[in-house]
């Protein structure tokens, strides 16, 4: 396919459902960035990290749910071309909520159609996953002849929903408009690898935030494990010739558009051990400890069968902030501990796709957003260093100022036994208090001349912690 950068982006209106996240700003940007009339973020979410800079840039903002009618509806009307991209469940407590997965990836892709079937819109663009063709069986250099995984099997509501919102798209495509049978909705499907990139937001901050707490302690499958990842501008790149691919009205070109009612896999072409690629390298460049143990695949999804069995527990609870995600699910073990990767020859042939960011330069410019954003937080140790700190100081405070009452005074005559009188006990407790309140005054004015946007928070770490808080804001000072 050879047309200009801009055919069918100059003068015409777009919708981007899920417009206020990663890949959805990025699409926004760079489509008014090619000249678009007019482009459109319906999002449930009212405002995002990117709301400001997608306001900046002219995108109207449009908050609303796809399980709503009357809200995809508002957002698509006079538009030409829809950008598919809000989904429901594709890690953490998410993956968990089978219903709501349901409701917003199949629901809320049938409200998609029946609005562009109302509202006369060309093109669609769905963007899929991997996990409509993969099921935890390995797959090497796969293409989009492979069939669905059947629909039965899926270990989770994920991959089921998006694969049959996947095949109600496609079979979509070609139908005529409610209002002018002249007018046809052209579909196609992209199906992304994991995604990556400046400011990803679902899968690197899980990662991350464990190894933070020093829970990030093993890793899955061998080194011979490889996988596709794709950056966040090679997607974006897909995606608009994607909407390209659907153009019926290319002069001296007659016919069905070359992407219409077709699949296409979109990566960087170069299969890679995520944790040789991305996780071993982004936990150096930070400062964490890189996993040493390493688990057998099959023990890995015992685990994570576990931690489902505790999730599906806590079902009604799940979107409580009390309730932590779960440390892995299955179809995660699946997707980083089975090799499965993919060849975007066709999407290549048919649609001119060539990634242009590197994998090495899209590590790097990832690895780069993470060590910023770190300076920009408050750093600190691992959740062992913070329960061994507490239970510690609770056990003197109990010595020193509780009466020996059931286990409290199995925890005095420990204290006894080690300091020898109870005034010894309590003149340690109140040594260190002071020295915490001394190292956590030290921390704040510390703070205050090099970080001074979590001054506050400094010192309340160090109060709690003492120098194994004063530690990191000195590492940081002489940094």
């Amino acid at each position: 396919m050879h047309l200009s950068a801009n055919e069918g982006i100059e003068g015409v209106r777009f919708a981007v459902t899920g417009g206020q996240g990663f890949v959805g700003a990025a699409l926004c940007l760079e489509l008014l960035r090619r000249g678009a009339r007019e482009v459109r973020s319906l999002d449930l979410r009212a405002s995002s990290t990117w709301s400001q800079q997608l306001l900046g840039s002219g995108v109207r903002l449009f908050q609303g749910d796809i399980r709503k009618k009357d809200d995809v509806g508002r957002a698509f009307s006079g538009v030409d071309c829809v950008f598919h991209l809000a989904s429901y469940g594709m890690s953490g407590k998410e993956m968990v909520q089978t219903g709501r997965a349901d409701e917003v990836n199949i629901n809320g892709t049938c409200n998609v159609l029946d609005a562009c079937h109302e509202h006369g819109v060309r093109r669609l663009v769905y963007v899929s996953t991997y996990n409509v063709v993969f099921g935890g069986k390995p797959i090497v250099n796969g293409n989009e002849a492979l069939p669905y995984f059947p629909i039965e099997d899926h270990v989770d509501a994920y991959g089921r929903s998006k694969s049959v919102a996947e095949q109600l798209v496609l079979k979509s495509n070609g139908r005529p408009a409610k209002n002018d049978k002249s007018t046809c909705l052209y579909t196609c499907a992209i199906r992304p690898a994991a995604i990556y990139g400046p400011g990803e937001e679902r899968h690197l901050p899980r990662i991350l935030s464990l190894a933070k707490l020093g829970l990030a302690f093993f890793k899955i499958g061998g080194a011979d494990i490889k996988t596709d990842w794709v950056y966040i501008d090679n997607l974006v790149l897909a995606l608009i010739l994607a909407s390209m691919g659907l153009l019926d009205d290319i002069p001296n070109r007659k016919g069905t558009p070359v992407a219409a009612g077709q699949a296409y896999f979109i990566c960087d072409g170069s299969p890679c051990n995520t944790f040789e690629f991305i996780i071993s390298p982004l936990f150096r460049s930070l400062g964490y400890a890189v996993p040493r143990v390493t688990l057998d695949t099959s023990v890995a999804l015992s685990i994570s069968r576990f931690f489902l069995f505790m999730s599906t527990l806590f079902y009604p609870w799940l979107d409580s902030k009390w309730i932590p995600p779960p440390l892995i699910l299955p179809a995660e073990v699946y997707k980083i501990g089975v090799t499965h990767y993919f060849s975007f020859l066709k999407a290549r042939e048919e649609l001119g796709y060539v990634p242009m960011v590197s994998p090495r330069e899209g590590l790097a410019a990832t690895m780069s957003y993470w060590q910023e954003r770190k300076r920009r937080e408050l750093d600190g140790p691992t959740i062992f260093t913070w329960l061994a700190v507490t239970v510690g100081m609770l056990a003197v405070f109990s010595a020193a100022c509780l009466p020996p009452v059931g286990p409290l005074k199995w925890v005095l005559d420990i204290h006894l036994f080690v300091f020898r009188s109870t005034l010894v006990i309590r003149l340690v407790f109140a040594t260190a208090v002071a020295l915490h309140f001394g190292e956590a005054v030290y921390a704040w004015f510390l703070a205050k001349k090099v970080d001074p946007r979590n001054a506050t928070g400094w010192f309340w770490q160090t109060f709690a912690l003492g120098f194994f808080s004063l530690r990191y804001l000195l590492k940081r000072a002489r940094g």
